[in-house]
């Protein structure tokens, strides 16, 4: 009889539900944490980005840094959350729309910085939106896209972070470069080759990255275009 009621009992204990962690408990992730804490330190560095640019520099650099850090303990700690990459592509896409904005006042056109801002919101957005549609986890699953291009960015971590170091390094030194609110955008850059060459390779190494990251932007915008048409077209002929 003990052997029956033992039985029933663990029986009892393997079909209880497994108690659900609490809002709370998610949002005090640790690269959670982090991110709120990337927002803290934009929030300053924006702040003094006149006043002090060396500082807001380190301080926006640092913050961008952190990106990459909240992503290893997400997966060090198994702490992966739709909130957390919710939040991390909110601050990225924030802050460097905030700095794009301050370089289409500083340099002239200005116009080439903001529409830069525009395709790097449109791009990331409709990829957001495509990856739901899709059903898919992730948006960096683009195993099935048809460009090498954009299959290697999102598929080699390495690289990917190259685009994306080299892009945030280039912008930080056009900002610090600039002397006035009236530069002229190909003379920093063509002065800033001549004066120093260790300059002048930086922002070299940084164009190329950010040529990729830019290409990388308009397919993403396409395919993610073409995702949501194709949805459209099947719910239209679904009876």
């Amino acid at each position: 009889m003990r052997s029956v009621f033992k039985l029933r009992e663990e029986v009892s204990m393997a079909g209880k539900a497994v108690p659900r962690p609490r809002k709370l408990s998610v949002y005090l992730y640790i690269p959670n944490i982090i991110g709120y804490m990337r927002v803290l330190i934009n929030c300053v560095a924006f702040a003094l980005c006149f006043s002090n640019k060396r500082i807001f520099s380190v301080l926006y650099f640092f913050s961008f840094v952190c990106d990459g850090i909240d992503g290893w303990c997400a997966r060090k700690f198994n702490q992966v959350s739709t909130f957390g990459a919710v939040l991390d592509m909110i601050t990225d896409r924030i802050s460097t729309a905030c700095l794009l904005v301050i370089l289409s006042q500083v340099y002239r056109p200005g116009l080439v910085f903001l529409s830069l801002l525009a395709l790097d919101i449109a791009s990331h957005w409709l990829q957001m939106y495509s990856t739901f549609l899709s059903g898919k986890v992730s948006h960096k699953d683009v195993k099935d896209s048809t460009s090498w291009l954009f299959k290697l960015y999102y598929g080699n971590r390495i690289f990917m972070a190259y685009c994306c170091v080299a892009c945030e390094v280039l912008y930080i030194l056009l900002f610090l470069l600039a002397k006035n609110r009236t530069e002229n955008l190909m003379d920093v850059l063509v002065n800033s080759t001549k004066q120093n060459l260790l300059l002048g390779g930086l922002v070299g190494i940084s164009l190329f990255g950010w040529a990729v990251k830019q290409a990388v932007n308009v397919i993403q915008l396409k395919t993610a275009a073409d995702v949501c048409v194709l949805h459209d077209i099947e719910k239209k002929q679904r009876p």
